[in-house]
């Protein structure tokens, strides 16, 4: 799958997981990113780069920050950019996925972004694009989440500099986070010293080693000396059965608090994907606190967009005038 993500030239065409791409691509999308970074202070905040081409947001799940950074993204790179909200669209008159895709790309498309409850959505319609059209995950099922994990490691590298030397905890359900899967996979990739994983048994894959992570339970005992806390949301929404005590149990047990966050070390930083569950992932004054970077987060969000568009759409188009 990976080998298709990429043209024959080894450019990006598709972006819909970390894995299987290499170290040198992952630092070229935040090396891009950073060019793009300052064009938020500008007056006038675009760059003719995607003038002429037209992205489709496509959003069969709920989403605010994702649709929203990838919207601002897309009309920063002066692309022409539409956003479908499916829960109003043909698919729900029994028009197949296959079938809205295609009026689209008869619309002259050439970038789909595609969120999806179902895991390999996105993998599915890039197998079936014409040869000239790009496709971003922008979340499948548990699955992945590839731009939501390089803007994370983007916001570590802006802090830390050399993941070598970095420990990064990751904190709370990761079985069901196709954040947490993406996020292990770009650390690993970047070659960060150490990755941790802290949660309860029933929030843990039961292959988690295999991923190269060390394990916790003990949350004190996971965060001591770490360089990087990653914070996760409780994924209610895709969880069966009751895999939890109670909501204080679990803030009591996993929610990082002053108290636990000073196991970590003093300049420490603090990440959360988003949205927060407040007084049950994360206590108030941690994420508004010092140490907090989870508003630059959502910043870093949309360069990382900008140069991820912008690397599918330029070697989607130099591949397509090779072909030509």
């Amino acid at each position: 799958m990976t080998n298709n993500q990429l043209t024959d030239s080894g450019q990006l065409r598709h972006f819909l997981t970390i894995e299987g791409l290499k170290k040198p691509l992952l630092t070229e999308i935040m090396d891009r990113a950073e060019q793009f970074s300052s064009i938020s202070n500008r007056q006038v905040k675009k760059v003719p780069l995607l003038r002429g081409k037209t992205i489709m947001n496509l959003f069969f799940e709920n989403s605010t920050r994702t649709r929203t950074t990838f919207e601002l993204a897309a009309k920063r790179l002066s692309a022409d950019v539409m956003s479908l909200n499916i829960s109003t669209s043909a698919t729900t008159k029994g028009e197949s996925l296959l079938d809205t895709l295609h009026n689209l790309e008869a619309m002259h498309t050439d970038l789909f972004v595609v969120r999806h409850n179902q895991s390999g959505a996105a993998e599915f319609i890039a197998q079936h694009v014409a040869p000239h059209v790009s496709v971003i995950n922008a979340g499948d099922g548990c699955h992945a989440h590839p731009t939501q994990a390089m803007l994370d490691m983007f916001t570590i590298r802006r802090h830390k500099q050399h993941f070598p030397d970095l420990s990064v905890a990751i904190v709370g359900d990761i079985l069901h986070s196709r954040v947490a899967r993406s996020q292990i996979q770009a650390l690993a990739t970047l070659g960060v010293g150490e990755i941790r994983v802290i949660g309860p048994k029933t929030l843990l894959p039961t292959n988690c080693q295999s991923l190269g992570v060390h394990v916790y339970h003990d949350m004190e005992n996971g965060l001591a000396d770490v360089d990087v806390v990653i914070m996760l949301r409780l994924q209610h929404e895709r969880m069966q059965g009751a895999l939890l005590p109670s909501a204080r149990e679990y803030f009591n047990s996993y929610g990082l608090t002053e108290d636990k966050l000073q196991r970590a070390k003093p300049d420490a930083i603090v990440m959360h994907p988003g949205p927060i569950n407040r007084g049950i992932e994360i206590a108030s004054s941690v994420a508004d606190g010092p140490q907090s970077v989870i508003l630059e987060q959502v910043t870093h969000g949309i360069a990382i967009r900008m140069a991820v568009m912008s690397m599918a759409l330029g070697a989607q188009s130099e591949q397509h005038e090779t072909h030509s």
